[in-house]
């Protein structure tokens, strides 16, 4: 049992190798992974359900400590995201189903990896879990909502429709897993344990599904989409990153916001792209997702180097 959960804590601490290997092997020999297709809904699902066993009312706590600063983060990341996602998709002038892709990533709620990458960063973690919370909370509202404004001059999207597959894909397995915490208690405590193994595991499989579905397309516009992909993501890291500035957070807040803002679930995308869309739509959901573990990583190493605003402040040498 040790050595099982010493495995998933290797293996989510190196996500996003497995990732990026397992992406590069999906658009090589696609015929291995092709067949993974089909299980892209329930293994999100599975994912959520996971994340239902780790929520705890302490997770709230930091909405009552801090209101503003959570309605901060989530505002930011509803507006800065689909927002820079829909002007990429204007300024490269994005055929109409990769636009309608990278405006669905940009809609979606706080990615799933986002509060590892702020625990790392040593940026306020209570606070990055709050606002991933209740961004993936309110999803199945403002994720289609969103997607309706901002992508139907590119494809037709059905609001009632993409909510119904929120509620589905999300809401109850994240429902179930936090009944079955409270029903269970101590008895989940080996299932959380291992829960990186599974989410990694099943979010790599959703990328392999993805890429292999669409490998002739990636080949063609590949690189087009990886730097919008490129583009959006460090736009998100830094315009959550100034929003903190602008409204006076401590660094520790800065840094949460930062990314929380620029990482997606882009399971979720990934999942709704193929449902509603097409797979090209999917795509990038799956290079967000390889894309965004990366850069996430090397980002917290730079945070976790930056020295706090009032330890700054008492190194200054006083002049007079």
């Amino acid at each position: 049992m040790r050595a099982l959960a010493a495995l998933s804590r290797f293996v989510g601490n190196t996500f996003a190798y497995w990732v990026l290997l397992f992406a590069v092997l999906a658009f090589l020999f696609p015929s291995w992974f092709i067949g993974l297709k089909s299980y892209i809904v329930p293994l999100l699902g599975l994912v959520m359900f996971g994340m239902g066993l780790t929520l705890k009312l302490d997770d709230f706590s930091e909405v009552v400590r801090h209101p503003w600063r959570v309605a901060l983060g989530v505002v930011a990341h509803f507006v800065i995201m689909p927002g820079v996602a829909w002007l990429l998709c204007q300024l490269f002038h994005l055929p109409p189903e990769i636009a309608v892709g990278v405006i669905l990533v940009g809609c979606c709620p706080s990615g799933t990896s986002s509060n590892v990458m702020t625990w790392l960063a040593k940026g306020d973690l209570a606070l990055s879990v709050a606002i991933a919370a209740v961004t993936t909370l309110l999803a199945p509202l403002l994720t289609p909502a969103l997607i309706w404004l901002l992508a139907s001059a590119w494809l037709p999207v059905s609001f009632m429709e993409m909510f119904w597959s929120i509620l589905q894909l999300v809401m109850l397995p994240i429902v179930l897993g936090v009944i079955a915490q409270r029903l269970l208690g101590a008895k989940v405590s080996f299932a959380v344990d291992v829960l990186p193994l599974v989410s990694v595991v099943s979010i790599v499989m959703i990328v392999c599904a993805v890429v292999a579905a669409s490998q002739a397309k990636i080949a063609e516009s590949g690189l087009l989409i990886m730097a919008v992909v490129i583009l959006h993501n460090s736009f998100g890291f830094l315009l959550g990153y100034f929003t903190g500035k602008l409204f006076k957070l401590p660094l520790a807040q800065r840094k949460s916001l930062s990314l929380e803002v620029g990482m997606q679930n882009s399971g979720l995308g990934a999942a709704l792209a193929a449902a509603h869309f097409s797979p090209l739509a999917a795509v990038p959901s799956a290079l967000f997702s390889v894309w965004h573990n990366i850069s996430g990583a090397l980002l917290s190493t730079y945070f976790r180097k930056m020295t706090p605003d009032a330890v700054v402040a008492e190194e200054k040498p006083v002049v007079g």
